[in-house]
């Protein structure tokens, strides 16, 4: 009876197993914690809000914020978990920049449309570019008083102060929503950075005032520091380009170079107008294209001029006490095909938003007879 008994349980102890395991295998159910992340980048809009060619007075399809809104929204729409941010190169670039910084001026308490379509975007943080300077120290600080979200920047600093002008890193404390519906709370490091050849390009509005630091050696000074006030993850808004000529402190194109530094996690590139992933970088060294990965770190270049939206796709798995990466895909979508044909509808609420500026600029420019 007693073997019966015996054999019988064991039945019932292999038949859990076998059950569980299949479940597990089936379902991806582990007990483990995973949060899909999904971090966007606009970058180098150069005042391009709307999809016009204020040069030939007509609607370009290829260009403009207006049509990458509609990217940011549909992205939006496919992830429960979602950041955006800009990587700077934002206020300047074209004739309606031009008008508002040379001719309108920034009138109290008006924001200046980049920032009110940041804000309607709710962008969770942005970028200082080096073309933010070109408009000299007081625009700027007067345009970026409408800004509502974190403006950053960690190698310019102040010459009287000895510290970063800017703001150098923000932490974005983020609850976010794991694949079995659980909330957790994700500390999401951001930090910005820029060429240190703005005091060449910029020096009659910036000489005296401010000096900048070189970019690799600002990032692992600070990044540690960072980490050390518990990040889960680090993001590197690099205003910079991709290449893997030698590093030096004046090296404009540091992203490469940035990617590793162990504690940066993701690094969201710019300046250089380019596409990454894309194949002009086939042959950069250690640098995966179809993942979108540089040093096994995620990267994203989202070209120029809102005509693409980068995307970075993570998976972050609670391990051992701590949230890790386990998954990572970069790419970028565009808003024209390749014979400037829209892809996607304009953003009514955002056009809008920027139309009056916008037709100022157009009458300017027809005044001018230009």
């Amino acid at each position: 009876m007693k073997e019966k008994i015996i054999l019988l349980l064991s039945l019932v102890i292999v038949f859990f197993i076998f059950t569980s395991n299949t479940f597990t295998a089936e379902t991806g159910s582990s007990g483990e914690e995973v949060v899909d992340l999904r971090i966007l980048e606009t970058t180098d809009i150069h005042a391009d809000l709307m999809n016009y060619d204020y040069y030939q007075t007509k609607v370009d399809n290829r260009i403009g914020l207006v049509k990458t809104a509609t990217l940011i929204r549909e992205a939006r729409k496919k992830s429960k978990n979602t950041l955006l941010f800009d990587d700077g190169d934002h206020l300047k670039g074209n004739p309606l920049g031009e008008y508002l910084a040379r001719i309108r001026g920034m009138h109290k308490g008006k924001t200046h449309p980049v920032y009110r379509a940041f804000n309607y975007l709710k962008y969770d943080a942005i970028a200082i570019g080096n073309h933010e300077f070109n408009y000299g120290l007081g625009f700027l600080n007067t345009a970026l008083k409408g800004a509502k979200m974190p403006v950053l920047n960690a190698n310019v600093y102040s010459v009287k102060r000895n510290k970063p002008y800017f703001r150098p890193y923000t932490i974005l404390k983020r609850k976010v929503v794991d694949q079995k519906g659980i909330t957790h709370e994700l500390k999401i490091a951001v930090f910005a950075l820029m060429p240190t050849h703005i005091m060449k390009w910029d020096k009659a509005n910036l000489e005296g005032k401010v000096f900048a630091k070189p970019m690799l050696e600002t990032a692992k000074e600070l990044v540690p520091q960072i980490k050390a006030q518990g990040a889960d993850i680090i993001i590197a808004l690099a205003h910079t380009g991709i290449s893997s000529e030698p590093y030096h402190p004046d090296t404009e194109n540091a992203v490469y170079y940035l990617t590793q530094i162990p504690e940066i996690d993701v690094v969201l590139a710019g300046h250089s107008h380019s596409v990454f992933p894309g194949p002009v970088y086939k042959e950069l060294p250690h640098t995966d294209i179809e993942k979108g990965l540089i040093n096994n770190k995620p990267v994203v270049m989202a070209a120029a001029f809102g005509s693409r939206l980068g995307i970075i796709d993570l998976q972050l798995t609670h391990q051992t006490g701590k949230w890790q990466i386990t998954s990572k895909k970069s790419y970028t979508k565009p808003i024209a095909d390749e014979n400037g044909k829209s892809l996607v509808k304009t953003d009514k609420g955002l056009y809008r938003l920027v139309e009056e500026e916008h037709e100022e600029t157009v009458e300017f420019i027809k005044k001018l007879g230009l």
